[in-house]
């Protein structure tokens, strides 16, 4: 049998290692923009909030007393790196990069929606506190991207049919 805090923990130890994924893509994804201020500001901006989310998170799981998860934490990572590799060789980077971020906010979204259920279940205000803020966060980036995908898109076709300009990035 798991107790409800059992599980809040092994999710709190989750979400730590998605936002050092997040941080390693986002990070990889903002060294490569070249022609796209707007989304490289923006990107750059929610670099600053994965990384307070990442503190706030090793505040709760330390609260509950455990530690983040070294394997977890790595195999985000890699997975982020996998990823950074792969965008590098599309022609189209720059679209592909902001529906994947999109895609993965709402992952995030997710992640943070079942994380207060259970920090609220569990009687753990100051977790629930933490990943409300978090989540708010993680809503205004997929907000963001998904208000300025058309401009991005827009952009990109503009530069790619454009003779001498580079699209990709």
């Amino acid at each position: 049998m798991t107790q409800p805090t059992e599980n809040l923990l092994d999710w709190l130890r989750d979400a730590h290692a998605m936002e050092q994924q997040a941080e390693k893509m986002l990070k990889a994804q903002a060294e490569r923009l070249e022609h796209y201020p707007k989304l490289r500001e923006r990107i750059v901006q929610h670099i600053t909030e994965t990384e307070g989310q990442q503190r706030l998170l090793v505040e709760c799981i330390e609260r509950l007393g455990g530690s983040t998860s070294t394997l977890k934490d790595l195999a985000g990572k890699l997975m982020a790196f996998g990823q950074a590799v792969g965008g590098m060789t599309m022609s189209d980077e720059v679209v592909k990069g902001a529906m994947s971020g999109y895609v993965f906010e709402n992952l995030e979204i997710a992640s943070y929606t079942v994380l207060i259920e259970a920090a609220n279940f569990s009687g753990d205000e100051l977790t629930a506190e933490a990943c409300r803020s978090i989540l708010k966060e993680e809503i205004a980036m997929a907000d963001w991207l998904r208000e300025h995908l058309p401009e991005i898109t827009r952009a990109f076709l503009s530069r790619s049919a454009t003779p001498g300009e580079e699209a990709k990035r």
